[in-house]
């Protein structure tokens, strides 16, 4: 008898874990291109961007919404991937940016976020639809030219602490003095109080720091790469796919080069028809 109840016990939790294999596909199934499903349906693409990043993303004070380049990105897509749809904006940090998408608050991350191998991770990315890279900027009259100019003794790098810029100018600079300092706008103060020589961060930051105040100008171009993407939370093959196709169709109807132009042309020293192409 004890033998029966074994062999059915044993049957009785085959059957279980086999039910239990079989509905994790079907689960998994209904989630998946989730967030395509829920704009096609809905009508509206919710986009997280930054409100404080000069010419990519800052809020207009007057009218309360958030203008840039990522902004009249994110809208072109949209109208390609549904073109019934309407793209909305959140407003997002760096340190908001990820759970905010990965908790169905947003549907999509267009802020300046650079696609590395470690946020692969978590979020999928699209192809870079921003050719980004680490940049410099001085004042106007200054002899550092480009990345070698930095590399002597006597030059002072402002940076933020903690960021992979400073980390990447330690490298490619080492005889420079590195001045780490809390944030960019701490760091662009020191720059302008002649605390520094040059200030090093990604060229989409630097081209609002430039644009801003005449005084200031990128030089030497970019020597990293650290280009934009599109972030989806995991599992939306389909968006990411179709996200892909509309940037290119961007690049191709000239709409692209339109907003480069737009947003980019008035920065000194930045090469806007180069990024354009």
């Amino acid at each position: 008898m004890k033998k029966w109840i074994k062999i059915v016990t044993v049957i009785s939790a085959s059957l279980l874990v086999a039910s239990s294999v079989l509905t994790v596909p079907t689960s998994a199934a209904t989630k998946k291109n989730a967030v395509l499903t829920r704009i096609e349906k809905k009508h509206v693409m919710l986009w997280g961007t930054k409100a404080d990043t000069r010419l990519m993303g800052l809020m207009d004070i007057k009218t309360g919404k958030i203008q840039g380049f990522d902004v009249d990105m994110a809208k072109a897509l949209t109208k390609i991937i549904d073109p019934n749809a309407k793209a909305e904006f959140t407003q997002v940090t760096s340190g908001t940016r990820i759970p905010l998408l990965k908790n169905g608050n947003i549907d999509a991350i267009i802020a300046t976020m650079s696609i590395t191998p470690e946020r692969a991770k978590v979020v999928d990315f699209t192809k870079p639809y921003f050719l980004a890279g680490q940049s410099l900027l001085v004042q106007k009259g200054s002899k550092i030219t480009n990345i070698q100019d930095v590399n002597h003794k006597g030059v002072t790098v402002v940076g933020v602490a903690g960021s992979t810029s400073v980390q990447t100018i330690a490298k490619l600079a080492p005889k420079a003095e590195v001045l780490a300092l809390p944030d960019y706008a701490t760091a662009l103060s020191a720059l302008k109080a002649g605390q520094g020589d040059v200030l090093t961060t990604d060229s989409g930051v630097i081209a609002g720091m430039a644009d801003e105040d005449k005084s200031l100008m990128m030089v030497g171009g970019t020597f990293t790469n650290e280009s934009y993407g599109i972030a989806f939370a995991k599992g939306n093959p389909e968006l990411v796919k179709k996200t892909n196709a509309a940037i290119d169709e961007l690049h191709k109807n000239g709409t692209y080069a339109k907003l480069i132009k737009k947003w980019f042309s008035k920065v000194p020293g930045m090469d806007w028809k180069e990024m354009a192409k």
